[in-house]
């Protein structure tokens, strides 16, 4: 009797052993491969699966977006620049069965491949279209990776590159480029404003010319615009340019009329001589002081 029991307490020990290694759960985001004697047989979908224990072999793979960093890479970019390149990658998988078959470790080969892909595509750009093109760069890295995945039952969804390391005297030079290019455009701005400043002025003086009454009006503005300070002296702006021709036109008008000969029958004024110089003697009898010869002259 106890013979029998112990044979039963160890069938059922067996059986409870055996259920455990038969019964499986795949997740939500995987499947199962399932090998029966080495052969691939299908995949399991989500769930609580039996196989046959020491007989079946169920490898779950993960159907999740999985993030790979792909290390830095010291790049010669075309130019003869070095830099340190890093990027990251982000691939799927969509054929559990050939990313079983095919491959052995799925992840360690997207790396290697992502690495030397990455590698080579920098190495065919120059540094300015490395730090400007990097959408351009992604997608050649990401079409690379497809056509070489595509046997593995992997799918890369996107490649973005990281970070981009330059040499510090690189940085420098850099600096001293956009310090340049940011004093062009500054004195382009300025030399276009005072374009525009001189445009505007000349089409004022325009106007001024055409409407003389515009220029007087403007000096009263200016005197509007200095008695706003409470200033005890007030500046009257007149017309120079208008001044001097005026004046230059009097002094021609008494040029001219100075040099006109003088009509018929008009007296021509005679000039007057001048009195002649006023003298006196001085007595040296009044004066004993006086010099030897006893006359001074004097005014």
């Amino acid at each position: 009797m106890d013979a029998v029991l112990a044979t039963l307490v160890v069938v059922l020990a067996l059986a409870l052993i055996g259920l455990a290694l038969a019964v499986k759960v795949v997740r939500q985001y995987e499947q199962g491969v399932l090998f029966r004697l080495g052969r691939v047989q299908d995949v399991r979908l989500p769930g609580l699966r039996l196989i046959i224990p020491f007989v079946d072999v169920l490898h779950r793979v993960t159907l999740r977006i999985i993030t790979m960093p792909i290390q830095s890479q010291g790049i010669i970019t075309r130019d003869n620049v070095s830099v340190d390149v890093s990027a990251v990658a982000y691939f799927k998988v969509v054929d559990p069965i050939r990313s079983v078959v095919a491959i052995a470790d799925v992840r360690s080969a997207i790396d290697q491949i992502a690495q030397t892909t990455l590698r080579k595509v920098v190495g065919q750009h120059t540094l300015d279209e490395t730090l400007s093109e990097t959408d351009q760069i992604n997608t050649d890295i990401r079409a690379i990776l497809d056509v070489a995945t595509v046997e593995w039952g992997v799918e890369v969804t996107l490649v973005e590159l990281k970070d981009i390391q330059l040499p510090e005297s690189m940085k420098r030079a850099m600096a001293r480029q956009a310090e340049a290019e940011r004093e062009k455009r500054a004195k382009i701005i300025n030399a276009e404003g005072e374009h525009l400043a001189a445009t505007a002025l000349g089409d004022a003086s325009d106007i001024m010319m055409e409407h003389p009454l515009a220029l007087q009006l403007r000096n009263l503005q200016s005197l509007v615009e200095l008695g706003v300070d409470k200033n005890t002296t007030v500046v009257f702006p007149a017309p120079l340019m208008t001044t001097i021709a005026e004046l230059g036109a009097f002094m021609e008008r008494e040029t001219a009329a100075a040099t006109r000969p003088a009509p018929a029958g008009v007296p021509v004024p005679v000039p007057v001589a001048a009195p002649a110089e006023a003298s006196w003697t001085i007595d040296p009898e009044h004066f004993p002081a006086a010099s030897t010869n006893g006359h001074a002259d004097g005014r």
